[in-house]
């Protein structure tokens, strides 16, 4: 049987690091600041995007050039069969849509996955993938069961500021505002690969709880019976994060929750101080 490689982008928030330790190729993201092209994790790491970020920079997210991603997988190919893509959701970028094109030159042994994941749940499904290729099974079963199980999963934000979300056009700028003088915290929710309001609370105390519930919730009534995985993401002090995931453990004991930072294509459109909550189903194979 031959050998089936597993590659991504570092909007899994894997690391280049993280990714060699795996055995997994990761695609770097592109960013243009100020005009000037940057790569996450390659010319651009988490500090200095927030130093950019604080200094009211031009920060635009870019897809990678089809060469790119093209050198990436001939690279893989050449010690590998086949390889399983799996790139942002289609709904957050169109970077999965160009990958699904370049693939058609492939033969078959590029396989290109949207299921419609970003960030911690993005990474779940680069372990899953992993776990699979690694226990024998095909390229085409193993994104069979990732197609399959695409939108098990569910994702709880909320943002420390207003900033970002009006310059996106998310909220209105009297609507920021008011939001900002009355400490409203939106909770943003991410299922099927889009970002939507979920609930606006006063206070990021109130909207961690908000959060909390609602993913009590989802394990107690959606994902009732399966076995499931917990993690956490954040664009916060190291400090915050850490006591995040404390309250997370302690509101879900026999957890093992998983933080990473929030990936930088989703962070240019909160900014700091955003905390989230994440649960991908195990595949069921």
């Amino acid at each position: 049987m031959g050998r089936t490689a597993v590659v991504t982008d570092s909007n899994s928030g894997i690391t280049q690091a993280e990714g060699e330790r795996l055995g997994v190729r990761v695609l770097p993201m592109p960013f243009y600041i100020n005009g000037e092209l940057f790569y996450e994790d390659i010319s651009l790491t988490q500090d200095e995007f927030y130093e950019k970020l604080d200094l009211d920079a031009d920060i635009s997210t870019s897809q990678p050039s089809p060469g790119t991603v093209t050198d990436l997988w001939d690279e893989v190919l050449r010690d590998a069969d086949e390889l399983i893509h799996i790139p942002m959701s289609s709904g957050l970028s169109g970077s999965c849509e160009a990958a699904e094109m370049l693939a058609r030159d492939y033969g078959g042994r590029v396989h290109v996955v949207d299921n419609q994941r970003i960030s911690i749940t993005q990474r779940q499904s680069v372990l899953d993938a992993l776990e699979m290729v690694n226990a024998g099974m095909t390229a085409d079963a193993a994104v069979e069961v990732l197609m399959r199980e695409k939108l098990e999963s569910s994702i709880y934000i909320t943002v420390d500021t207003l900033k970002y979300l009006k310059k996106g056009g998310r909220v209105t700028a009297a609507g920021a505002a008011l939001g900002t003088v009355l400490g409203i915290k939106p909770v943003l929710q991410i299922q099927g690969g889009k970002l939507d309001a979920f609930a606006k609370v006063r206070g990021m105390k109130a909207a961690k709880r908000t959060m909390l519930d609602a993913m009590s919730a989802d394990l107690r009534e959606r994902f009732a019976g399966h076995k499931m995985y917990v993690a956490a993401a954040h664009t916060c002090t190291k400090d915050e994060a850490l006591a995040w995931k404390e309250e997370i453990e302690s509101h879900f004991p026999g957890f093992e929750i998983h933080m990473d930072p929030l990936s930088l294509s989703v962070a240019c459109h909160i900014g700091r101080g955003a905390v989230a909550i994440a649960c991908s189903r195990k595949p069921e194979l």
